[in-house]
């Protein structure tokens, strides 16, 4: 990996020198645009929409279009005052309860090492955070732009969760929630035995990316002169007569398609204990 930025986590007047890694990448089949015909790549000029003339890249700058459809061009000069930090720190702000924190302020997750003599220091911050079972609210600018962040520990490393500001997250706005729609007991019931019959522990490693392997298989294919060969497609499943039937029928497909992963994981394992909720660990820890 390789190191993308370079600061500080400031926590009081401890300050722990840190390199900043991307966390995720995504694994997704890159293409090129190319022409049908004969596979050339397909170029983009920067042409200017007034005179056609192209227009280097030097001579680009950045503009806000106003209703009226006129623009407000914007120089280098012009961002050179605004108040964002330099000062390349992360400031840690306070600490709060990691279930306090809604998932969807989440954007992008950064790997923390600690840079030069910061080792111990980063090591003491790591352990007390990891010891209190909260998350660090920080402030920190990335790439022109100041942004909210959690830091919490994964795997003995400090992870950067940048986050959105709360006027970037949508308002859910939808015409049913105004509703009265009225749900009978045995569906309840039959819905909660269905999420129940669904539950485990969550390992990763056991979901795939079946279309990416799909596409690399295709395209392997027609490297090698292959003829390409489709998946064959599963049978449609006949529509439920009702509410309640599709649950009782969701739930025994459940419960068998269960019991053929656990026969195929081997009998007579033992099922692994079930942990203890979060919310129930964090009320714990409220009422102590």
């Amino acid at each position: 990996m390789r190191s993308i930025w370079k600061g500080a986590i400031s926590f009081g007047l401890v300050t722990v020198p840190v390199k900043l890694y991307s966390a995720t990448e995504q694994r997704d089949v890159a293409f090129h645009q190319v022409h049908r015909e004969d596979g050339g790549r397909i170029r983009y000029r920067r042409v200017c929409t007034l005179d056609g003339e192209e227009v280097p890249y030097s001579d680009v700058a950045k503009g806000y279009e106003l209703p009226s459809g006129e623009m407000v061009v914007l120089t280098d000069e012009d961002f050179t005052d605004l108040p964002l930090s330099s000062s390349r720190r992360i400031e840690v702000l306070q600490f709060v309860e990691q279930e306090e924190v809604d998932p969807i302020y989440f954007a992008k997750s950064y790997y923390l090492e600690p840079d030069g003599q910061g080792a111990k220091p980063y090591v003491l911050l790591r352990d007390a955070l990891e010891n209190s079972g909260q998350v660090a609210i920080v402030k920190v600018a990335l790439r022109q732009r100041e942004s909210l962040a959690t830091l919490r520990v994964r795997e003995g490393v400090f992870v950067l969760e940048t986050m959105l500001w709360p006027d970037e997250v949508r308002t859910p706005d939808f015409p049913f929630l105004d509703e009265d729609i009225e749900l009978r007991k045995q569906e309840l019931s039959m819905a909660t035995s269905l999420i129940e019959s669904m539950e485990g522990e969550f390992d990763p490693a056991e979901y795939k990316d079946a279309y990416r392997e799909a596409l690399q298989a295709v395209i392997d294919a027609k490297i090698e002169g292959r003829e390409v060969t489709r998946p064959s497609e599963e049978g449609a499943e006949e529509p439920a007569a009702d509410l309640l039937s599709a649950l009782r029928a969701s739930v025994e497909a459940a419960k068998k398609s269960r019991g053929e992963r656990a026969g195929a994981a081997g009998e007579g394992r033992e099922p692994a204990a079930r942990k203890p909720k979060a919310a129930a660990r964090s009320r714990g820890r409220r009422s102590a």
